[in-house]
């Protein structure tokens, strides 16, 4: 990551470098290692680990006391977990109950904050959840010196569905998946953007306060990006995916300066739109994969690739999934992404006016046999900030889909473990600013 200001030298020699990276693929060879400083401890798909699965986190700065800042992380059907910057526990809350046994359970996907919002009993930072098993989402008060822990529930018991009509539907899982947070700062309302599995569709929702100090939420548009392309050959191509899908989005995040919405539609490529869902979507980047036709197997349930016709990126490898923003003071910084496919993290410019230009990459290697390197990350979050002596220059966080040392299940093979990894921000910036 480069310094605020650049000089007119240096910003030819990035301009330079980029159009190198333009037109070659980036390998994971290619790139800068940073290593994790700490992880939390591992959670555990299965009956005896709470079926807990780790997938997004999200920072919390403490103002006052920014060294006992917060990360708020989903673990899927486990619920919600909050870690102190040691990476410890400090909190669990499980998700929601099925209304019967034979409807799906609450599963937490996707977390984003809110600072400030408007509640009837005064002002508060919140944590607001896609629940992917109820297609709610959940709106949760951070208070740090409360005596059961920092979050509480505040959801509106009345919040509706997003995407379902009814039960039947939500059983179904064509729910609220991704999600990320919007202030618009020319009316001060706040919003969460969700998108839908197994849809390309996206749903603004207005954060709204109820009488009784609880949070519920307004659908106030939709949009649905793309489910098939043209490509320059004339002919027309949809990722390869089960019978019935169509490419979702998850990994989103929206320039708070801007309303600019960054949304990772995973085997396509960032899209960049208006956070308030209107105008035209413009396609960032896109997958090295783009463009590839597959055939489904239903019996392996996997897809047969054909030829590369050479019309995908060459930064990505699908899927694209966690989005975070790297903010500097001045409106500068960078969009992160993960690319899951090999195990990396692209850089883009934060500068619509610069058309978000690629900027590099990095990938976290093992710091030590426990300590492992970063597998499969499907969710991430950035805060450059001061957070104490701990974490002076800021901090990412990101999902590591592959933790170790494996588990033996008892029955010849392993748990499926997942955690977070904190690593610190400045050896980012120094290991990126090359």
């Amino acid at each position: 990551m480069r310094p605020t200001h650049r000089t007119a030298r240096r910003a030819a020699a990035i301009a330079a470098l980029a159009t190198v990276l333009a037109a070659s693929p980036v390998t994971a060879a290619d790139l800068p290692t940073v290593t994790a400083t700490s992880e939390t401890a591992a959670l555990y798909d299965d009956e005896a680990g709470g079926n807990s699965d780790a997938d997004d986190p999200a920072i919390w700065r403490n103002p006052a006391e920014p060294g006992r800042s917060l990360v708020v992380a989903t673990a899927k059907e486990g619920g919600l977990r909050v870690y102190d910057l040691d990476a410890r526990l400090v909190q669990s809350l499980p998700a929601p109950k099925p209304p019967s046994e034979d409807d799906a359970p609450g599963r937490f996907n996707n977390v984003d904050l809110v600072s400030g919002l408007r509640t009837s009993t005064g002002r508060a930072d919140v944590a607001v959840v896609s629940d992917r098993g109820n297609d709610r989402l959940r709106i949760y008060r951070i208070a740090p010196s409360r005596p059961g822990g920092p979050l509480t529930d505040i959801t509106d018991p009345a919040a509706a569905p997003v995407f379902s009509a009814d039960q039947t539907e939500i059983n179904d899982q064509r729910t609220a998946y991704g999600l990320a947070t919007w202030k618009d700062t020319t009316t001060g309302r706040s919003y969460a953007l969700a998108s839908q599995r197994e849809r390309t569709r996206l749903a603004l929702l207005e954060l709204v306060p109820a009488a009784d100090g609880t949070v519920g939420y307004r659908k106030v548009r939709t949009l649905d990006l793309p489910s098939s392309f043209r490509l320059p050959n004339g002919t027309s191509w949809t990722p390869c995916l089960e019978p019935g899908e169509l490419p979702q989005i998850e990994g989103m995040v929206v320039d708070p300066a801007t309303g600019t919405l960054y949304a990772g539609q995973e085997d396509v490529g960032i899209w960049r739109l208006r956070a308030d869902l209107t105008g035209k979507p413009v396609l960032v980047d896109k997958v090295k994969e783009y463009g590839v036709p597959g055939t489904y197997d239903e019996e392996s349930e996997e897809c047969t690739q054909g030829a590369d016709p050479g019309y995908g990126g060459t930064r990505l490898s699908s899927d694209v999934e966690g989005l975070t923003l790297y903010q500097e003071r001045d409106g500068d910084g960078y969009l992160l992404a993960s690319s899951q496919g090999d195990n990396t993290f692209a850089l883009y410019d934060r500068e619509v006016s610069e058309d978000n230009e690629y900027e590099g990459g990095f990938r976290i290697a093992a710091a030590s046999p426990t300590l492992d390197s970063v597998e499969e990350c499907d969710g991430a979050a950035v805060l450059n900030a001061p957070l104490g002596d701990r974490y002076p220059h800021g901090l990412l966080v990101v999902q590591d889909g592959q933790e170790t040392p494996e588990v033996p299940d008892g029955e010849g093979g392993t748990r499926t473990a997942t955690g977070f990894k904190f690593v610190d921000l400045g050896a980012v910036v120094d290991a990126t600013d090359g």
